[in-house]
């Protein structure tokens, strides 16, 4: 999945919409985007989309982001939407492994009471939003088979950090930040789940949009969250191979099968050694389960 789309639990015409936005997934959220005071309504809401939309013969990813563990409102939100069966939770302010474990146990409840299968809902960890969460990215592995990815957020943590900014007049992030999206990066590796980058919140500022995409698939992450669906084709194009990079890719896995006692090929007058072969055949299993979702 290339793009991640934010939309607000308790908009139904936004809902609606965002179903044929062209977004890979879409974020149903009861967290930031809803005030207290209407989260019992958005979650019924929620549920109410997620019970139209699921059965959709075409439909995108759906999540729904829940409010953090520490706020004591997530078995609320889970006693209401997981009877609608969403593909995954995303769970805000996660503090490593650890939290990971304890929204795997609330679902397995939620999956018995409903007659889902266990692990039928999966979770999207954001797991850079508080000043502890940095010290426990490399906690992710191995702790439940529910997790599908990482990703990271910079306003939360720029907030709890008590910062004045989290990006510079370039609209690019400042050190806290890079470091938080490296740590994520980092943890998604050893949890051997993608990466997917935070949002980019002026959605009006293309040229510095596309350039965030362009250095974030650079840099290893497979895609993007979005809030705004305006932000869409950007993602979607830059995270989607090139014909040339994927003809590339399998001519690197075409030589090292030829060879398979090799440690390095040579193409086209370059050389080409083992960790190339690895992000080559990353390269076509993201590009083969894309178009498999589609």
């Amino acid at each position: 999945m290339r793009s991640f789309l934010f939309v607000p639990a308790d908009s139904a015409k936004k809902l609606d919409k965002a179903m044929t936005s062209g977004a890979d997934a879409l974020i149903v959220d009861l967290e930031d985007s809803i005030a207290l005071d209407g989260k019992a309504r958005a979650r019924q809401s929620a549920a109410a989309f997620l019970r139209e939309a699921m059965a959709a013969p075409r439909r995108p990813y759906l999540l729904v982001r829940v409010n953090g563990l520490q706020t004591g409102l997530t078995d609320a939100d889970l006693d209401t939407v997981a009877p609608a069966k969403p593909d995954a939770i995303m769970l805000p302010k996660a503090e490593g492994g650890a939290a990971v474990t304890h929204a795997d146990a609330k679902l397995a409840v939620r999956e018995a009471l409903n007659g889902l299968p266990d692990g039928a809902i999966k979770i999207l960890p954001i797991a850079t939003e508080t000043g502890s969460a940095l010290f426990l990215m490399g906690t992710f592995a191995g702790a439940s088979t529910r997790l599908i990815g990482l990703t990271w957020g910079a306003e939360d943590l720029s907030a709890e950090l008590g910062a004045r900014a989290n990006r510079d007049a370039q609209n690019r992030f400042l050190d806290p930040y890079r470091l938080a999206r490296a740590l994520c990066l980092a943890g998604a590796a050893a949890a051997q789940v993608p990466a997917i980058d935070t949002v980019y919140v002026d959605f009006r500022d293309d040229k510095g949009f596309r350039r965030e995409c362009e250095e974030a698939c650079r840099d290893g992450f497979v895609g993007k969250m979005a809030i705004h669906p305006a932000q869409l084709p950007i993602i979607n194009e830059v995270f989607t191979p090139s014909a040339e990079a994927l003809a590339r890719a399998q001519e690197i896995v075409d030589a090292f099968t030829q060879n398979p006692g090799a440690g390095v090929v040579a193409i086209g007058g370059a050389m080409y050694d083992r960790p190339h072969l690895a992000r080559a055949e990353r390269l076509l299993a993201g590009a083969k389960a894309s178009t498999r979702s589609n």
